[in-house]
């Protein structure tokens, strides 16, 4: 207490005192600490206010880059329900549940390979229980809301059951599937969006009909590298490559398709 009081005494004869001796000048507003230095405003003419842009992209989570470089985002965040499906690699999986975390969702991961999962569940939210795991089928109401959103994975296998906690408001689902099941048709056409990785030629013989593909998208499917994925709704696709930070890297090892 004693140097706080010395402090303030020295700082109110300091406000008192004169110019310092240099011949700079110091102006003092009580409480508000010292004037700054003033600069001429910066001024446009209307004419000019077309040529300002700001590099601000849509809300969500960035997922990746698009071919020219740009930022890609995913936005899982949402006031409506929301069904993702990714018929892909777990490590693709896992990023994306990390960075949503960061985004302050919960996330939700339904699985019957927590093991896979519990690093990540242990070191994501710096200590805090963001990523819970549970059991296929065991998943318990979530209470999602504008404040408190929650992204659900379903890492159930080829075949996932039919979910107890569904897409609702600022709720959404995101299904993994490591390779296109019998389930897959369902889990397409009830999707908002969909995410394809490397697939075998036959599966993106499938996909390009189930989706609408078109021929040079479908011929490329089997040989996109690890951490890309063709993400495709109704109207758009777009080839979007994942880079992982040196955190992710460091948890979840390089990117692979094959787990």
């Amino acid at each position: 207490m004693r140097g706080v009081g010395s402090t303030r005494r020295a700082a109110r004869g300091s406000a008192a005192g004169s110019a310092p001796s240099s011949g700079v000048r110091t102006s003092v507003r009580g409480g508000f600490g010292l004037v700054g230095p003033r600069r001429e405003r910066h001024v446009l003419q209307a004419a000019e206010l077309d040529a300002l842009a700001l590099p601000i992209g849509d809300d969500g989570v960035v997922i990746g880059v698009d071919s020219g470089g740009r930022p890609a985002v995913l936005g899982v965040n949402r006031p409506t329900p929301y069904e993702v499906t990714l018929i892909g690699g777990l490590w693709t999986a896992q990023v994306l549940a990390l960075r949503a975390a960061a985004t302050g969702a919960r996330v939700t991961v339904e699985t019957g390979r927590g093991q896979v999962w519990s690093g990540l569940a242990q070191a994501a939210g710096g200590g805090q229980q963001c990523v819970t795991l549970h059991d296929v089928g065991r998943v318990p109401p979530q209470g999602a809301s504008a404040g408190s959103p929650v992204l659900v994975i379903r890492d159930c296998g080829m075949r996932p059951p039919r979910g107890r906690v569904a897409a609702g408001p600022w709720q959404s689902v995101l299904t993994l599937l490591p390779y296109l099941s019998p389930a897959a048709p369902r889990l397409v056409r009830n999707a908002s969006l969909v995410g394809i990785q490397r697939v075998s030629p036959d599966e993106a013989e499938q996909l390009g009909r189930l989706m609408r593909l078109p021929a040079a998208a479908v011929e490329s499917l089997p040989t996109l590298g690890d951490g890309v994925t063709l993400w495709c709704t109704e109207r758009d696709r777009q080839f979007v490559m994942t880079q992982p930070t040196d955190a992710e890297t460091g948890l979840l090892g390089p990117a692979r398709r094959i787990d």
